[in-house]
């Protein structure tokens, strides 16, 4: 796919994405997916794939350092072929919970290394050790019903920003987990909390969905997405069939 982006808003970012080296459920490398999201129309993309809490494809008997080693594998390839292609690429995770997941942005693999505490923190300590470093917490598809997700269980209050487009949800091309009111309830829930929000596809194969989170400027970094979510920055939101105002409102089809 192409995806036809605004004129005001030519930064397209993907937030949520999968490869094969982190994630179990990953069918390409880390490489192999920048370059579809380049061909695609992003300038960017978080590699954010499954930790110890999820479907990892690391072996969790490893020490703490070989682990985390391996787990930025997917990130390290992606971002070998950014820097060698003018692409952004920058590192991610997504923390489970018992089917409960969280998007982490904006801290290193090696801030990780460097802190092995986070792997049995709970939800409210991993939400404190994050923000205390810098980095930020979104709740990814907070109304999600799947059989891996035993129950649905939102935590506001241990987020930074909510994930109220996932194109894995409204995208015509997904093939799984197609709910468009997920998301509707993720923005109404966002809206009475009054939380940053944000978008991806939550992809796992090359094959994308087009979601993701447009800006007006190029991204410097993964600390400077931080700062542009919580700090009211403007830009604009991908479903995979829409694009949103950060309120929810409809200004185009992707």
């Amino acid at each position: 796919m192409k995806i036809k982006l605004l004129p005001d808003y030519p930064y397209l970012y993907e937030t949520h994405m999968h490869t094969n080296v982190g994630s179990a459920c990953g069918r390409n490398s880390g490489a192999e997916m920048a370059a579809a999201c380049r061909e695609c129309g992003y300038s960017g993309a978080f590699i954010t794939d499954h930790n110890w809490g999820g479907n990892t494809a690391i072996d969790r008997s490893l020490p703490w350092r070989e682990w985390m080693t391996g787990f930025a594998g997917g990130y390290r390839d992606a971002k070998s072929y950014g820097d060698a292609h003018d692409m952004d690429i920058f590192f991610g995770m997504e923390a489970g919970f018992a089917g409960t997941e969280f998007l982490i942005f904006g801290l290193s693999p090696e801030w990780f290394i460097d802190h092995p505490e986070i792997r049995e923190a709970t939800i409210a300590e991993q939400y404190a050790l994050v923000h205390a470093a810098g980095g930020i917490v979104s709740q990814a598809h907070p109304f999600r019903e799947e059989h891996y997700i035993p129950e649905v269980r939102v935590f506001p209050e241990y987020a930074d920003a909510l994930e109220t487009s996932n194109a894995t949800h409204s995208s015509p091309l997904s093939q799984g987990h197609n709910n468009p009111s997920w998301d509707d309830a993720a923005r109404e829930l966002a809206a009475r909390c009054g939380k940053p929000v944000t978008a991806g596809s939550d992809t796992h194969t090359t094959r994308l969905l087009g979601g993701g989170m447009a800006f007006r400027r190029r991204l410097k970094s993964a600390e400077d997405f931080c700062a542009a979510v919580l700090g009211g920055e403007d830009y604009i939101l991908s479903d995979g069939r829409y694009w949103r105002r950060k309120d929810g409102e409809i200004m185009d089809l992707v």
